[in-house]
């Protein structure tokens, strides 16, 4: 269960994306040494992170079109314009494993209240959600507790059977993400064989894909210019939060100077969102680690220790299955995936 950045999907598309990204640092080594990489590639935090730490390229900021909708959100039920900057917003988290808080312009923290506006079935106040994860409804006596905004992918980690049960409906009708984006982007590249194309394609929002040209457009704007923009950009956490090590990528509300992210200090969380961040950043850690040496037992390492995938018998066939399925992909894995294939290891093809 997951999508790319979530559940074995996302680990797999980290096991693909990690060395590309390594090699393209190494082309910019030598052809733009001083140059910002800003990526957007899903698993947006974990490859960043392997970009600052694993690559050596410090100059790397990630970004997330996640915590713009969750704002936009927010305003809207507070009844200001989409992008109006009137309430304070400070995300902390990992990418698309972030918790948000909101203060208004009086310096009133208004979290309690939008989470009673939004969550409380009594109420009729709905965030209008994201486009590629259906808007089931969170557990509103839990998000109460918890007295932090969830982000939308908190959804696999706080309802898991019910957006399991949606995932196996979207399956067997040939609906699942996976083959909504492949659709999408065959319609995007049929477009863009258009040089004169000078509007953003209506199927970048099926996709996810909103707001990113935007949420670049201003990070590069804020470095190049010293803007000191606020923004939520996964960065290096230098101490922000308490609860993670010090050079862990973390995604944050940050100040975007001309040398880069100075993250925004959020402090500890409490036990219930804690536990499970640092479940999620050591998961993330070990991906990394299994993407660049192609060890299979790191892999299984990742998979076992990953909150949405069945440890034991069924972790392991299913990591057996994916690095068949994805050998083309996988030269680090070749070895490994050989092995496998000696053992009659085989995947069902749809």
């Amino acid at each position: 269960m997951g999508q790319e950045t979530n559940g074995a999907g996302g680990m797999f598309k980290a096991f693909r994306t990690v060395p590309v990204i390594l090699s393209i640092i190494e082309d910019m080594k030598e052809l733009c040494p001083n140059a910002w990489l800003i990526n957007f590639t899903n698993p947006s935090g974990m490859i960043t992170e392997a970009a600052i730490k694993v690559g050596g390229w410090k100059k790397t900021i990630g970004l997330c079109n996640v915590p713009i909708g969750h704002m936009t959100s927010s305003n809207a039920v507070m009844g200001f314009p989409q992008f109006d900057e009137t309430l304070f917003y400070k995300f902390a988290g990992l990418n698309h494993f972030h918790w948000h808080r909101v203060w208004d312009k009086a310096g009133n923290e208004i979290t309690d209240y939008l989470i009673e506006q939004v969550y409380n079935p009594a109420n009729k106040a709905k965030y209008e959600g994201m486009k590629n994860i259906r808007n089931l409804p969170f557990a509103y006596e839990q998000v109460k507790d918890l007295g932090l905004l969830p982000c939308g992918y908190h959804r696999y980690y706080y309802i898991t059977e019910d957006m399991l049960s949606e995932e196996l409906e979207a399956y067997a009708k040939n609906e699942t993400r996976a083959e909504t984006v492949k659709k999408t982007e065959a319609e995007l590249f049929e477009l863009y064989k258009d040089e004169k194309l000078d509007y953003k394609p209506e199927q970048l929002t099926k996709r996810g894909g909103t707001h990113y040209s935007d949420a670049a457009c201003e990070v590069i704007a804020s470095i190049i210019n010293d803007k000191r923009k606020i923004m939520v950009v996964s960065t290096q956490n230098n101490g922000a939060i308490a609860d993670l090590p010090y050079d862990s990528i973390v995604e944050i509300s940050a100040m975007i100077t001309s040398h880069g992210a100075e993250p925004i200090n959020w402090g500890s969380f409490k036990p219930a969102a804690r536990g499970i961040l640092q479940v999620q950043k050591a998961m993330e850690e070990v991906v990394i680690d299994a993407a660049v040496t192609g060890d299979y037992g790191t892999a299984l390492q990742a998979f076992t220790i990953n909150p949405l995938i069945n440890g034991g018998a069924k972790a392991k066939a299913m990591l057996n299955e994916m690095l068949v399925a994805n050998k083309d992909y996988l030269p680090q894995f070749k070895s490994v995936i050989s092995e496998l294939e000696a053992q009659g290891v085989t995947y069902e093809k749809n």
